[in-house]
């Protein structure tokens, strides 16, 4: 099979390689990064240059294409490829709505059944507040569009509530935050379900939690995601089967009522409460940087069951899942996600010898591969139990050296 893969960090890396692991595939990049050259051709298309990449995929004779950012879902790309005959893993721009409108995913989980936190959109900072009321740490702010995983905030009083809201209606996340919504805080731990489906059956990957918060102990604003593992150290048996039945399925046929056959990864964001596991958010793609921590534990051609997805056929059997633990740790610009410098060289990868090394934000330069984005390298380790992955991943981080570098050291040891 020949397979395109949008996109250009981490998560496209670890899909080329899980890609790569079996069956007799010929695979390409686009845009790419130095990661990603190992393992296929990288092309210099933009992600979010939609004719551009469907020219590429005629040119290339692709039979799949797979798309890593949902930036381009949003924007159409689906129906672009399909409307040159190119087979695509990934929703059109109505599905893609369940994670470009928070509100949107709000309304088909309602209508769904699908357990999530109470919640009402605004458009105004005054009447925000007003729903508020004086007890604002009951509360969350999301804009209601695409953020960059950055377009949450959990306000401690009334005087960062009020200023959050001025700068999302401001315009400090652009378009995506002028529609905010105000839901209910749900306490307990965080998990994320990643569901390949075909517009009708789901097969769902292992659990995996991600680590959002710049700082140690969970503290300090949201990031793309600091490091991942998988699964969960106390996740019970059977759970992903449970999100499987009072999750996925009841979105994919919420989904079809409304005309959509949903084919694509659905990225499931939970809080397990104690009244059971309810729903975050919704994402229409792999996760960034679960993709990293899951897909080393998956077994079987991928390729084979994401061209099923894709094409709404029969989900193959043949993927399973070995036993253990798997823990990814991100390396990330010092300053990010606020300000950092690029630039700066990348030493130690070839001593690394326990450990997968997935490209974020890399580039070549005169010879010397240097940091070129805000999250730079994840760093991901297998074992036989989790506490064991984490040891060998941070072994292999210690290893790495670029200027600047930070990488959180509880991934793993805190429940968000």
């Amino acid at each position: 099979m020949r397979v395109l893969v949008v996109g250009s960090g981490g998560r496209e890396h670890a899909l080329v390689w899980g890609l790569a692991r079996k069956g007799d595939h010929t695979l390409f990049g686009a845009p790419g990064n130095p990661g990603m050259a190992r393992e296929s051709k990288v092309c210099a298309v933009k992600a979010d240059d939609l004719e551009g990449m469907a020219d590429l995929a005629e040119e290339l004779s692709v039979d799949l294409v797979v798309v890593g950012p949902e930036a381009p879902l949003v924007a159409g790309m689906a129906e672009v490829l399909a409307g040159r005959g190119i087979t695509c893993l990934g929703p059109d721009r109505q599905g893609s709505m369940i994670e470009g409108s928070k509100w949107f995913a709000k309304e088909v989980m309602d209508s769904a059944g699908v357990p999530t936190a109470e919640g009402k959109l605004f458009e105004s900072r005054e009447e925000a507040l007003s729903y508020m009321g004086d007890d604002v740490r009951s509360f969350v702010l999301k804009a209601d569009g695409l953020a960059a995983g950055k377009g949450v905030f959990l306000p401690q009083d009334l005087e960062e509530a009020s200023g959050t809201l001025e700068e999302l209606f401001g315009g400090k996340l652009g378009e995506s935050g002028k529609r905010v919504v105000v839901e209910r805080r749900l306490s307990g731990m965080e998990a994320s379900v990643l569901a390949i489906c075909n517009g009708k059956d789901a097969l769902v990957l292992p659990a995996s939690r991600d680590h959002k918060r710049i700082g140690e102990g969970d503290t300090g604003p949201n990031t793309g995601g600091m490091g991942a593992v998988c699964p969960p150290p106390e996740m019970e048996d059977g759970f992903e089967r449970r999100i499987r039945e009072m999750v996925v399925l009841p979105v994919l046929e919420e989904m079809r009522r409304r005309g959509c056959e949903y084919r694509g990864v659905l990225y499931a964001g939970l809080m397990l409460t104690d009244q059971g596991p309810h729903v975050l958010e919704f994402n229409v793609r792999f996760g960034d940087p679960e993709t990293q921590a899951v897909l080393p534990l998956v077994q079987g051609d991928l390729a084979e069951a994401l061209a099923a997805a894709a094409q709404g056929e029969l989900l193959p059997s043949t993927l399973s899942f070995s036993g253990g633990a798997a823990a990814c740790v991100v390396m990330a610009s010092g300053g990010y996600p606020i300000s950092y410098e690029k630039g700066y060289e990348i030493t130690g990868l070839s001593e690394v010898s326990e450990a997968l090394v997935f490209h974020a934000g890399t580039a070549v330069v005169e010879g010397s591969l240097v940091t070129a984005g805000g999250r730079v390298l994840g760093v991901t380790a297998v074992s036989d139990g989790l506490d064991r992955a984490l040891d060998k991943a941070y072994r292999a981080v210690e290893t790495i050296d670029f200027r600047n570098s930070y990488y959180r050291k509880d991934i793993g040891r805190t429940a968000p």
